[in-house]
């Protein structure tokens, strides 16, 4: 520990050599400051060298590691006189002191970052924990009864084969499960997904004003998650974990950081992924995960390029905030009318990226990229008012809408 500053002068008295035992039990520093982490600090972290405050008495045995008093704590010389001695010690202290400003300090949490984690291990902890009672409260296809139940039947897409209704019904199992602070897994994946998007290598607190910076509406990212539960993280990890979509993710938070045509990232990103499983529940994704054998990939697939297609038409089309609740009605139902289409675009998307090339759709003119069909059908019949966007800005309004009607609306 360090001595700070010693206040007064010792009272005249004889000089006599003194061994460090002694000393230790006669000698009663009065005028010495608070030592704290080797600094020395008053009470309230000011400096009373010049001052009358009184300092706290310290025995000279808590500070004979102090590199200031180990010649007076060794007792081989004969103590300085007094006034000498405080200048000495007044100015190492200050020395000391002014080096220390210089000194930032480090955070635990950043002295020892959480690692990053991969899509492949957090679904692999998902694959390897008991999720019965989630299971037992999934909807993992549409309820039709009626005519649209033998329309769908007769005319609908293919069903889902039976050896992959297991990872099909382990989609809607994680899109059940909230996010759980003593889960390390969790936390990871939150940390990565923050890390990945802002540039950092540093841990960030688990609740803040931060995690608006990467769009999230609040200080705790689990409050945006209903309708979509963890499956909303795991989509964004994906995005930013995989190589070849990690461009196209930072492509799309910095459109979101636009000065006029921003919108929350993650918030959004939870919107695609609530399309996604939608699709999915419809069973208008069957027939490609039986071509390729699985569920997740297509997933994954399928909501990176629904989230390409909103960046699309949001940027070449100027879109802002005051358009949300209309583009992502739009999105949603461009993707459940051309599921394969929009996972064609993503594959030629990436190809072009891959090349080096500027791929189609991203240009920053908004006459480059003819809107999709259903975009131009929609506007030249109604067309959105400015009441009605002003409505539909709520990304988590959209997010809540029931499957039940959801389904219905569609059927019918």
């Amino acid at each position: 520990m360090t001595l700070k500053a010693i206040r007064g002068k010792n009272q005249e008295q004889p000089q006599q050599p003194a061994s460090s035992d002694a000393m230790e039990e006669d000698i009663d520093i009065t005028s010495c400051a608070e030592v704290m982490n080797g600094v020395v600090t008053s009470h309230n972290g000011k400096d009373h060298t010049n001052g009358s405050a009184p300092l706290r008495s310290l025995p000279i045995s808590a500070l004979k590691q102090n590199g200031l008093l180990q010649t007076l704590a060794a007792g081989v010389d004969p103590p300085k006189p007094a006034e000498e001695r405080e200048n000495e010690e007044l100015e190492k202290a200050r020395q000391e002191w002014d080096a220390l400003e210089t000194i930032q300090p480090a955070l635990t949490e950043d002295s020892n970052p959480t690692p990053l984690i991969s899509f492949n291990e957090a679904l692999q902890y998902f694959q390897t924990t008991d999720l019965g009672d989630l299971l037992r409260n999934i909807q993992p296809t549409i309820r039709r009864t009626g005519l649209a139940a033998i329309t769908h039947f007769l005319f609908g897409p293919p069903r889902l084969h039976r050896e992959l209704l297991e990872e099909r019904d382990l989609v809607f199992a994680i899109a059940q499960c909230p996010v759980d602070n003593s889960q390390t897994v969790h936390m990871r994946v939150l940390q990565t997904i923050y890390k990945r998007l802002i540039g950092s290598r540093l841990d960030c607190p688990r609740y803040g004003a931060h995690w608006e910076n990467i769009g999230f509406q609040g200080t705790d990212p689990a409050t945006d998650l209903r309708g979509t539960g963890f499956l909303g993280l795991m989509h964004t990890l994906y995005f930013v974990m995989d190589p070849e979509t990690l461009p196209l993710a930072r492509d799309i938070y910095k459109l979101s950081q636009h000065p006029s045509q921003n919108f929350p990232f993650c918030v959004m990103s939870i919107n695609m992924t609530r399309i996604a499983l939608q699709v999915l529940r419809e069973e208008a994704l069957s027939k490609e995960c039986n071509r390729r054998q699985q569920v997740v990939g297509v997933l994954n697939e399928f909501y990176v390029a629904t989230y390409l297609h909103l960046y699309q038409l949001w940027k070449t089309q100027q879109k802002t905030i005051a358009d949300s609740g209309f583009v992502l009605k739009e999105v949603e139902l461009f993707a459940k009318k051309n599921p394969k289409q929009m996972l064609r675009r993503l594959e030629v998307f990436l190809k072009e990226k891959r090349a080096g090339g500027i791929p189609r759709g991203t240009s920053p003119d908004p006459q480059a990229q003819q809107p999709s069909p259903s975009l131009v059908e929609r506007g030249a019949r109604t067309g959105p008012t400015q009441g009605n966007r002003g409505k539909e800005m709520h990304f988590t309004g959209v997010c809540d809408l029931p499957p039940d009607m959801e389904g219905e609306a569609n059927s019918s």
